[in-house]
């Protein structure tokens, strides 16, 4: 391991740190250091601090790390497999369809947060299901027959979400299908912590494990075919684990627009490279930017909770920016 790369995961780790002590900590109840340390080891039971933290604090925290994981590496996979830098989450069309799940959920009359999760989840995995049925009734298993089906399903699913604001209840329905796709740990509770967990975690943990088939993916189909493998089976295998964790994090916090598409970006701006370590240091990236916008929706809005997408975006105006000025001239070289 390079000194770049030690460098690059300590940042990353000393950051992921920081934020998630500032997380647990800040809040309209504050808890301090040391009462935490104290409520880890047991102290302070039955008391105001032990409700706030293992009730709202803990779960809330887990699952932003959780979630920009998630979106962090498939950010990385996308852009890895697809060759592509303006690949993100949203390319399979689950972060589309898991929104006009949970759309169709809320304005169904969903009685509880788990139905709206279920919807959510059910339509994102369909999504995929969509995505890859078109790339096999196409007999075109290439990068670009993914990227159009993508967007074909994702905007089918926007145009969906459309048609059900329509008919939403603008007093309710509506308000709470807008407050969704953009995106909220707010309501996090360790029961929705522990649905979204396991296909989170085993999602994360099978495309850490085949991070070296995703870069032999990017080096072209034939290069793949001559390393052993199989192009086809493992952009299926590894779309469909990172759908898997999309839905999984979308059918619980909604949509979270762009920490899919600007943590591979930092995470390869910081390694200069991708192979080895960048799709963990871009599930890292991607846990911190999240970790810093949830902190900052529960601490800007002078008591009021913001959507979290809000502040993503902020954090994806500069990395954007950068691209395009880099590139000024040379359309390849983002």
């Amino acid at each position: 391991m390079t000194t770049r790369t030690r460098f690059c995961l300590v940042l990353a780790l000393v950051l992921f740190a920081g934020l998630a002590a500032g997380s647990v900590c800040v809040g309209a109840y504050p808890l301090s250091l040391g009462q935490i340390g104290q409520l880890l080891l047991g102290g302070l039971r039955d008391t105001m601090e032990s409700r706030v933290f293992f009730t709202l604090r803990l779960p809330r925290t887990a699952m932003a790390v959780l979630a920009g994981l998630a979106l962090g590496a498939a950010g990385g996979v996308y852009q890895t497999v697809f060759r592509n830098p303006l690949a993100s989450p949203d390319l399979t069309g689950v972060a589309g369809g898991a929104s006009f799940g949970a759309a169709a959920a809320i304005v169904l009359g969903a009685g509880s947060a788990g139905q709206i999760m279920g919807g959510a989840f059910a339509c994102g995995l369909l999504s995929l299901g969509a995505v890859l049925g078109l790339v096999k009734a196409a007999r075109a298993d290439r990068t670009a027959t993914y990227v159009l089906a993508g967007i074909l399903v994702s905007a089918l699913a926007e145009a969906g979400v459309m048609l059900l604001k329509t008919l939403a209840d603008p007093e309710k329905e509506l308000a709470a299908i807008e407050y969704w796709t953009m995106g909220s740990l707010a309501g996090m509770t360790l029961a929705k912590l522990a649905a979204a967990a396991p296909p989170v975690l085993a999602g994360l943990g099978l495309v850490l494990a085949f991070r070296r088939q995703a870069a032999l993916l990017s080096l072209g189909d034939e290069s793949a075919r001559a390393s052993g493998l199989e192009p086809g089976r493992w952009r299926g295998l590894l779309l469909g684990l990172t759908a898997l964790m999309v839905a999984a994090v979308v059918s619980v916090a909604g949509g979270i627009a762009f920490v899919g598409l600007i943590a591979p970006h930092i995470a390869y701006g910081l390694l200069r490279r991708r192979g080895g370590v960048f799709l963990p240091l871009c599930a890292l990236v991607g846990a911190d930017l999240l970790l810093a916008a949830d902190l900052l929706a529960r601490s800007a809005g002078g008591g009021a909770e913001l959507p979290l997408s809000i502040f993503t975006v902020l954090f994806a105006a500069p990395v954007l920016a950068g691209l395009i000025l880099k590139g000024r001239g040379n359309p390849d070289a983002a």
